[in-house]
């Protein structure tokens, strides 16, 4: 599997998804900017079907590895980060899956009649994560029912398999000293920020700040009609040096629990 175009892949997958992820992007490169990216964000269930390990097989047939994880008791979501062994460069993947144990038996059952109703030889496609949704034509009634006891959960069932997000990462850009700066060139130019813990979540001492806009909304057909929902986002990740010199690379659970809220129905209502 070729690394370069299935990450293209899962970025045109992504952007045909969120269009702001491209205005955001040009803007940057009028300014000059080249644009890289810090890591790439997915979610799934943690169904033996579904989750992480399986999520994660083609990027390790790629050479990345498992190098941390993380998790979020509020939202009862796990989480593991991958880096690339031989290519530094290589954005992260930050995969999280919802534990659906901790949720109540109409969730669990909803979830694995989702995904009983599938083609189960789909589960085993290397290209599961560009598949989006998988299921049937999905029911706004067992979309609110969902988002009744998780965003999460709603959002995976009207999206299904893609990249959540993709990150900029600021480091690398040449106008920007910093996150703050960068979130008021956003302010300036139409985009609504992810507020939930404050525009910037984590500090220097943690070495890491993350920021994000909100999800876009795109029409999503349900049985019972059209309606807007949300999709994706794009978030920005500034990096520092830890005490050996190099940057910091993993993530910081509480920040990223406020990162998920990007695609929460909820901050778009406000």
């Amino acid at each position: 599997m070729n690394p370069t175009l299935f990450l293209s892949a899962l970025w045109k997958q992504y952007a045909s998804k969120t269009p702001s992820a491209y205005k955001v992007k040009s803007l940057l490169e009028a300014k000059g900017e080249t644009v890289f990216n810090d890591h790439i964000a997915i979610r799934t269930f943690d169904d033996p079907r579904t989750n992480i390990e399986v999520i994660a097989k083609p990027f390790i047939t790629m050479g990345y590895k498992e190098m941390g994880e993380y998790h979020f008791e509020a939202k009862k979501l796990y989480a593991k980060h991958y880096e690339h062994i031989d290519n530094p460069n290589a954005p992260k993947i930050f995969i999280s899956q919802l534990l659906t144990h901790h949720f109540s038996d109409e969730l669990q059952e909803t979830i694995k009649e989702i995904l009983d109703n599938c083609d189960q030889n789909i589960f085993n496609e290397d290209e599961l994560i560009l598949k989006g949704s998988v299921w049937e034509t999905p029911s706004y009634k067992t979309y609110k029912a969902l988002q009744n006891e998780s965003e999460y959960a709603a959002w995976m069932y009207v999206n299904g398999f893609c990249s959540n997000h993709f990150t900029v990462d600021v480091n690398k850009l040449k106008g920007f000293e910093d996150l703050s700066r960068l979130n008021e060139f956003l302010k300036n130019n139409g985009f609504s920020m992810n507020s939930s813990g404050g525009e910037i979540k984590g500090t220097p001492a943690q070495l890491l700040e993350q920021s994000s806009i909100l999800a876009d909304k795109v029409e999503v057909t349900f049985i019972e009609g059209v309606k807007e929902i949300t999709s994706c986002y794009y978030e920005f990740a500034y990096r520092y040096e830890q005490e050996n010199g190099k940057l910091f690379t993993g993530f910081i659970a509480n920040s990223a629990d406020k990162i998920f809220e990007s695609t929460d129905m909820k901050l778009h209502e406000l």
